[in-house]
């Protein structure tokens, strides 16, 4: 339950402040941004939430700083690492291949993989502040890093069709015109 007031939140929030600002710049727009919203409530799902409801208990329990020795898990054969590891990648792909999709700059790799590392930093960051049983890993961070940066070489590769598909969305009117008499063209 404390999962769902989150999403609400999260969908209130788009219907209320971002819906109608990206759907009066064109249904490209629309869709590119709603589709980076939709992938990053996913991440906040999978990597902090539940966030409204632990809110009132982050001192109640010790913050564990982060493990700075990359790939200790691995190195030591603790645990799941190889599906730590690979899940980390897959996690950021989609934000590196949509970041240049969104973004109002000239998309580039170091900025691509700049807002990468921001936004594992954040979430590794703030993980042992909601729950006394999540770790933050210096691992996490350089996978979610590669996953970022294999996502913006994909949207350098797909770039061409995603462009035939945005020009497309781009051209269509997000309601049929009127003509002047009211009736539709």
């Amino acid at each position: 339950m404390s999962v769902v007031i989150d999403f609400v939140i999260l969908a209130l929030v788009y219907i209320f402040s971002f819906y109608k600002n990206w759907k009066a710049k064109g249904r490209d727009k629309l869709m590119v941004n709603t589709l980076m919203y939709i992938y990053l409530a996913f991440v906040l799902y999978f990597t902090l939430m539940p966030i409204v409801t632990s809110l009132p208990f982050i001192f109640n329990h010790d913050y564990i700083p982060m493990n700075l020795e990359p790939f200790i898990d691995v190195t030591l054969g603790r645990g799941d690492f190889v599906r730590q590891v690979i899940l980390n990648v897959i996690m950021t792909v989609p934000f590196g291949f949509q970041l240049p999709l969104v973004s109002h700059k000239k998309p580039s790799f170091i900025r691509t993989v700049f807002f990468t590392f921001l936004l594992s930093l954040t979430i590794e960051i703030i993980q042992p502040l909601l729950s006394s049983l999540r770790s933050s890993d210096i691992t996490d961070i350089i996978n979610n890093v590669l996953g970022g940066a294999i996502g913006y070489l994909l949207y350098l590769l797909f770039r061409p069709l995603t462009t035939k598909i945005l020009n497309l969305l781009k051209n269509k009117p997000l309601l049929p015109e009127k003509d002047p008499s009211g009736e539709t063209l």
